[in-house]
Protein backbone atom coordinates (compact mmCIF):
# COMPACT_ATOMS: atom_id res chain seq x y z
CA UNK A 1 0.00 0.00 0.00
CA UNK A 2 2.83 2.44 0.57
CA UNK A 3 4.56 1.72 -2.36
CA UNK A 4 1.44 2.48 -4.30
CA UNK A 5 0.75 5.40 -2.36
CA UNK A 6 4.05 6.85 -3.31
CA UNK A 7 3.96 5.68 -7.13
CA UNK A 8 -0.04 7.58 -6.88
CA UNK A 9 1.68 10.58 -4.99
CA UNK A 10 4.87 10.83 -7.96
CA UNK A 11 2.03 10.44 -10.88
CA UNK A 12 0.45 13.13 -9.58
CA UNK A 13 3.36 15.36 -9.35
CA UNK A 14 3.99 14.88 -12.76
CA UNK A 15 0.77 15.73 -13.40
CA UNK A 16 0.99 19.23 -11.07
CA UNK A 17 4.46 19.87 -13.06
CA UNK A 18 2.82 19.92 -16.54
CA UNK A 19 0.05 22.46 -15.40
CA UNK A 20 2.28 24.24 -12.77
CA UNK A 21 2.94 27.31 -15.23
CA UNK A 22 -1.04 27.87 -14.66
CA UNK A 23 -2.79 29.80 -12.24
CA UNK A 24 -1.03 28.63 -9.19
CA UNK A 25 -4.50 29.72 -6.87
CA UNK A 26 -6.73 27.66 -9.80
CA UNK A 27 -4.71 24.35 -9.32
CA UNK A 28 -4.67 24.79 -5.20
CA UNK A 29 -8.19 24.73 -5.27
CA UNK A 30 -8.75 22.43 -7.71
CA UNK A 31 -6.60 19.55 -5.79
CA UNK A 32 -8.08 20.68 -2.62
CA UNK A 33 -11.55 20.37 -4.31
CA UNK A 34 -11.00 17.29 -5.43
CA UNK A 35 -8.58 15.69 -2.54
CA UNK A 36 -11.33 16.38 0.08
CA UNK A 37 -14.26 15.48 -2.43
CA UNK A 38 -12.22 12.53 -2.89
CA UNK A 39 -11.49 12.19 0.94
CA UNK A 40 -15.08 12.72 1.96
CA UNK A 41 -16.66 9.53 -0.65
CA UNK A 42 -13.58 6.97 0.85
CA UNK A 43 -15.17 8.26 4.32
CA UNK A 44 -18.65 7.92 3.60
CA UNK A 45 -17.94 4.61 1.90
CA UNK A 46 -15.99 2.99 4.65
CA UNK A 47 -19.23 4.28 7.26
CA UNK A 48 -17.98 7.41 8.81
CA UNK A 49 -20.50 9.58 9.75
CA UNK A 50 -19.99 13.52 9.44
CA UNK A 51 -18.82 15.39 12.61
CA UNK A 52 -20.81 18.55 13.99
CA UNK A 53 -20.17 21.58 12.11
CA UNK A 54 -17.61 22.93 14.44
CA UNK A 55 -15.50 20.21 13.89
CA UNK A 56 -16.39 20.55 10.18
CA UNK A 57 -15.18 24.55 10.44
CA UNK A 58 -12.02 22.99 12.45
CA UNK A 59 -10.86 20.26 9.66
CA UNK A 60 -11.56 23.24 6.88
CA UNK A 61 -8.90 25.83 8.71
CA UNK A 62 -6.47 23.01 9.38
CA UNK A 63 -6.67 21.59 6.09
CA UNK A 64 -6.19 25.27 4.37
CA UNK A 65 -3.16 25.78 6.76
CA UNK A 66 -1.54 22.15 6.45
CA UNK A 67 -2.18 21.08 3.02
CA UNK A 68 -3.88 24.57 1.25
CA UNK A 69 -0.77 26.34 2.20
CA UNK A 70 1.70 23.49 2.06
CA UNK A 71 0.33 23.20 -1.54
CA UNK A 72 0.53 26.57 -2.70
CA UNK A 73 4.13 26.95 -1.86
CA UNK A 74 4.94 23.83 -3.16
CA UNK A 75 3.17 24.51 -7.14
CA UNK A 76 4.74 27.53 -6.66
CA UNK A 77 8.17 26.75 -6.30
CA UNK A 78 7.64 24.09 -8.91
CA UNK A 79 7.08 26.73 -11.53
CA UNK A 80 9.96 29.05 -10.61
CA UNK A 81 12.60 26.52 -9.94
CA UNK A 82 11.19 23.41 -11.06
CA UNK A 83 10.19 19.91 -10.19
CA UNK A 84 13.41 18.18 -9.68
CA UNK A 85 15.13 20.91 -7.52
CA UNK A 86 11.41 21.14 -5.37
CA UNK A 87 11.21 17.90 -5.01
CA UNK A 88 15.10 17.81 -3.36
CA UNK A 89 13.94 20.40 -0.75
CA UNK A 90 10.77 18.97 -0.46
CA UNK A 91 12.47 15.64 0.59
CA UNK A 92 14.01 17.99 3.75
CA UNK A 93 10.28 17.43 5.21
CA UNK A 94 10.95 14.17 6.60
CA UNK A 95 14.28 15.34 8.26
CA UNK A 96 12.31 18.06 10.37
CA UNK A 97 9.68 15.99 11.10
CA UNK A 98 11.91 13.28 12.92
CA UNK A 99 13.74 16.23 14.46
CA UNK A 100 10.80 17.43 15.77
CA UNK A 101 9.82 14.00 17.31
CA UNK A 102 12.75 13.94 18.86
CA UNK A 103 13.29 17.21 20.67
CA UNK A 104 9.76 17.59 21.27
CA UNK A 105 8.07 14.40 21.39
CA UNK A 106 10.84 12.82 23.32
CA UNK A 107 10.94 9.83 20.98
CA UNK A 108 13.87 7.83 21.26
CA UNK A 109 16.09 6.04 18.49
CA UNK A 110 15.00 2.60 17.71
CA UNK A 111 16.64 0.02 15.32
CA UNK A 112 13.88 1.03 12.57
CA UNK A 113 13.93 4.30 13.23
CA UNK A 114 17.99 4.46 12.43
CA UNK A 115 17.37 2.29 9.54
CA UNK A 116 14.60 4.74 8.22
CA UNK A 117 17.08 7.62 8.44
CA UNK A 118 19.42 6.13 6.56
CA UNK A 119 17.21 4.73 3.67
CA UNK A 120 16.04 8.87 3.93
CA UNK A 121 19.50 10.16 4.06
CA UNK A 122 20.26 7.69 0.91
CA UNK A 123 16.81 8.51 -0.94
CA UNK A 124 17.57 12.47 -0.35
CA UNK A 125 21.14 12.26 -1.73
CA UNK A 126 20.24 10.71 -4.63
CA UNK A 127 17.03 13.39 -5.45
CA UNK A 128 19.57 16.40 -4.83
CA UNK A 129 22.26 14.98 -7.03
CA UNK A 130 20.70 13.97 -9.35
CA UNK A 131 19.24 17.96 -9.59
CA UNK A 132 22.83 19.55 -9.51
CA UNK A 133 23.60 17.53 -12.67
CA UNK A 134 22.54 18.53 -15.74
CA UNK A 135 23.63 17.96 -19.65
CA UNK A 136 24.43 20.37 -22.33
CA UNK A 137 26.12 19.61 -26.17
CA UNK A 138 29.00 21.14 -27.29
CA UNK A 139 29.47 21.60 -31.51
CA UNK A 140 32.84 21.18 -32.68
CA UNK A 141 35.07 21.64 -35.88
CA UNK A 142 38.14 20.09 -36.88
CA UNK A 143 40.06 21.31 -39.86
CA UNK A 144 41.30 18.07 -41.73
CA UNK A 145 43.98 18.44 -44.14
CA UNK A 146 44.96 15.58 -46.33
CA UNK A 147 46.46 14.64 -49.73
CA UNK A 148 44.11 13.55 -52.72
CA UNK A 149 45.86 12.51 -55.69
CA UNK A 150 49.03 14.98 -55.22
CA UNK A 151 46.85 18.00 -54.27
CA UNK A 152 46.75 19.12 -50.25
CA UNK A 153 42.72 19.27 -49.38
CA UNK A 154 41.30 20.81 -46.66
CA UNK A 155 38.06 19.59 -45.13
CA UNK A 156 35.70 20.81 -41.88
CA UNK A 157 34.37 17.83 -39.66
CA UNK A 158 31.80 19.05 -37.63
CA UNK A 159 30.64 16.92 -34.52
CA UNK A 160 28.93 17.70 -30.98
CA UNK A 161 29.11 15.74 -28.01
CA UNK A 162 26.85 15.63 -25.02
CA UNK A 163 28.26 15.50 -21.14
CA UNK A 164 26.66 15.41 -17.83
CA UNK A 165 28.10 18.26 -15.73
CA UNK A 166 27.42 18.67 -11.56
CA UNK A 167 26.52 22.37 -10.47
CA UNK A 168 25.00 25.32 -12.13
CA UNK A 169 27.75 27.56 -14.68
CA UNK A 170 30.80 25.91 -13.75
CA UNK A 171 33.32 26.88 -16.10
CA UNK A 172 34.93 23.92 -17.73
CA UNK A 173 37.14 23.05 -20.94
CA UNK A 174 38.04 19.49 -22.43
CA UNK A 175 40.73 18.57 -24.47
CA UNK A 176 39.86 16.86 -27.70
CA UNK A 177 41.89 14.55 -29.37
CA UNK A 178 42.86 14.39 -33.31
CA UNK A 179 39.20 13.17 -35.26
Amino acid sequence: MVLGAAVCWGLENNCTRMISSRSTYEIVILKGIFSGTGSLIIALAVGETLPSPLIIAAALVLGFISYGLSIFAYIRAQNIIGAAKTSAFYAAAPFIGALFSLVFLHEGLSQMFVIGLVIMTAGSALAVTDTLKYRHCHMHSHTVYHLHNGSLQKEIITHEHEHPHIGPGIAHRHIHTGI
